[in-house]
């Protein structure tokens, strides 16, 4: 029987000659491992119906407990956008990456309705490090290092918020704030509006360079002490970017 998911390629795997093993991010069952025999050919039409970032309708024989089969695949966007641009298709690359290692660890439909969503803003040409940012904080709830945007970590206290501490896992008041860096008011806010914000309904965020940096460097030192993920498209993305961390 065939089944019919609507999904994001997220890796692919060579096997054999001519065939490769794709996994399939979906709405609706998570992760999906699926065969596709003979898609290498010039002459298959899945040839490149079957490349990375492919988002789609996919078509398969299911298998639930191993891998599935491909039929066919009805494209819904070829992000064209995105792959005009190398920057953007770097930005690209590590939110996919890090979406898998999400994925491998909580099935949450939310998983892909962010990612998905993420990546219609890229295309829209949406501020790129500010995406890639949002989609981080939120990611870390699902990784099991979540940090508390509420009140002080401390003591509850919602009010005086001095800074954003990695340590304790979330904010410190005034009075419970001893030597901690310090992150700027703005920084703070911001990092609570990125949490909370809906990634579909982003039309346009414009933020100072320096705070935008700022958020960054204090995410990306955050992933690398608490995540234990190491994406090699980070680095390339550091290298070929503007950005700082």
């Amino acid at each position: 029987m065939i089944s019919k998911f609507e999904g994001i390629i997220i890796t692919e795997t060579p096997y054999g000659d001519n065939s490769k093993i794709i996994n399939v991010l979906t709405k609706d069952h998570g992760m999906i491992g699926i065969m596709c025999s003979n898609v290498k050919s010039v002459k298959n039409p899945l040839r490149t119906k079957t490349m990375k970032f492919t988002y789609g309708y996919f078509h398969i024989n299911y298998n639930e407990n191993k891998l599935s089969k491909l039929v066919d695949v009805d494209i819904i966007d070829n992000f064209t956008n995105l792959k005009s641009d190398i920057e953007l298709i770097s930005f690209m690359s590590y939110i996919t990456d890090l979406t898998y290692q999400v994925a491998k660890q909580n099935s949450e439909p939310i998983i892909f309705e962010m990612f998905i969503n993420t990546v219609k803003k890229l295309n829209e040409g949406k501020n790129p490090l500010i995406l890639t940012n949002i989609l981080e904080l939120k990611y870390l709830e699902y990784l099991g290092v979540g940090l508390n945007l509420d009140c002080c970590i401390k003591c509850g206290n919602k009010t005086n918020i001095v800074t954003l501490d990695p340590d304790e896992g979330g904010f410190l008041c005034q009075n419970c704030y001893t030597n901690e860096i310090v992150l700027s008011p703005k920084s703070i806010k911001l990092i609570r509006m990125y949490y909370l914000i809906e990634i579909s309904s982003i039309s346009d965020i414009k933020i100072q360079s320096s705070t935008a940096n700022e958020i960054n460097y204090f995410l990306d030192k955050y992933y690398e002490r608490y995540t234990g993920i190491y994406l090699k498209s980070k680095d390339f993305l550091k290298r070929i970017s503007r950005i700082t961390g």
